[in-house]
């Protein structure tokens, strides 16, 4: 039968043993060393001066002194001397000079490893987990940066019915969610009262086009991010801005994205004879067909000393309509004519399709 136990080398008490209280003693004095282990230091290399009982140190490479040749082992200072145990495979040791735990493992006293991530049922950072929030962090800002190049966050959902969305709450309560929600298009909602939802944006996963199923307020002017540009169709299908404008030496147009084209313009009519004024007016913009065309007469446009005045004018309109221009023209009434040189405006508009 050995005479020390096993694992901390405590000595035991044999049979018809004299002085038993030594033995005890001592297996007491190794108990209160090695259990709750908490080193003072692992990085004193000479024995300090006036040491209290109990004082406990892993000594590194190189001990000097007292503690000479007993690099790595345990050194307690009982009964006003060094005593030294050699450290076994798993025992733990806390460093008070460091606040670290160490763990010894072949034959060197190291950091333990950390857990296996994967292996943990969830995580609290500041707050705790449950079974749904596997992990939970309270904080100001959460930051996910790169490592070296770009990052991404990815929510990944198992089919196309399921959901991996952004959800923004008050007191707990939904009020904005963005994301796939119940299909594979992109859509963004919002709710006041966290059981109402109205969805404001969806966009196709399969066309990547963008719809407002409730419609959109503009507040100010629309400029940029292709609203007012250039309008363009392939197929019938806008591929450019919302709104064009624009103006030439014959009037202004604006055209829309769905094709509709209006031009206007001020034209002055000249005298070409007795009984009519005409002008030629080129759109300031291509019509892809004929349009339609109305006229406004300027009766205070007429020339002062005319023989004629607005009542006595039998037409004002426009002929000769084509896709490209028309001829302004106003006739003097049966009995009435206009004088050489004399002249007179019309407000013109037409209204078509320029695709």
């Amino acid at each position: 039968m050995s005479d020390q136990t096993a694992n901390l080398a405590l000595p035991l008490i044999l049979g018809s043993q004299a002085q038993k209280h030594v033995t005890h003693n001592e297996a007491l004095q190794r108990l209160d060393t090695l259990v709750q282990l908490a080193m003072i230091s692992r990085s004193v290399t000479e024995p300090p001066i006036g040491p209290p009982e109990g004082a406990r140190y892993l000594l590194p490479t190189g001990a000097l002194g007292a503690w000479a040749g007993q690099d790595g082992a345990l050194a307690i200072f009982a009964a006003g001397a060094w005593q030294f145990v050699s450290p076994r495979e798993g025992w733990r040791a806390y460093v008070l000079d460091e606040a670290v735990e160490l763990v010894f493992a072949a034959g060197t006293w190291d950091v333990p490893p950390l857990p296996e991530l994967s292996q943990l049922d969830g995580l609290g950072i500041m707050t705790g987990y449950d079974a749904v929030n596997r992990l939970s962090v309270a904080a100001e800002a959460t930051l996910l940066s790169h490592a070296g190049a770009g990052h991404q966050l990815k929510l990944n959902k198992a089919a196309a019915g399921e959901t991996a969305s952004l959800l923004f709450q008050s007191n707990w309560s939904g009020r904005a969610e963005m994301g796939l929600a119940g299909s594979d298009d992109f859509a963004i909602k919002t709710s006041a009262d966290g059981a109402t939802w109205f969805e404001g944006l969806r966009i196709d996963a399969a066309t990547g086009r963008a719809a407002m199923p409730q419609g959109a307020v503009i507040d100010g002017t629309l400029t940029g991010s292709g609203v007012v540009g250039t309008v363009a169709q392939v197929g019938g299908v806008s591929t450019g801005a919302v709104i064009e404008q624009g103006s030439t030496v014959s009037g202004d147009y604006i055209r829309f994205a769905d094709g509709t084209q209006i031009c206007s313009a001020q034209v002055s009519l000249a005298f070409v004879a007795d009984w009519a004024l005409k002008q030629d007016w080129a759109y300031p913009a291509q019509f892809a067909q004929a349009p339609s065309l109305s006229v406004a007469l300027d009766a205070d446009s007429l020339a002062a000393g005319s023989a004629i005045g607005a009542g006595a004018i039998s037409f004002a309109g426009v002929e000769g309509v084509t896709s490209s221009g028309a001829r302004a023209v106003v006739y003097a009434a049966n009995g009435a004519s206009f004088l050489s040189g004399e002249s007179c405006d019309l407000s013109v508009t037409a209204i078509g399709r320029w695709v």
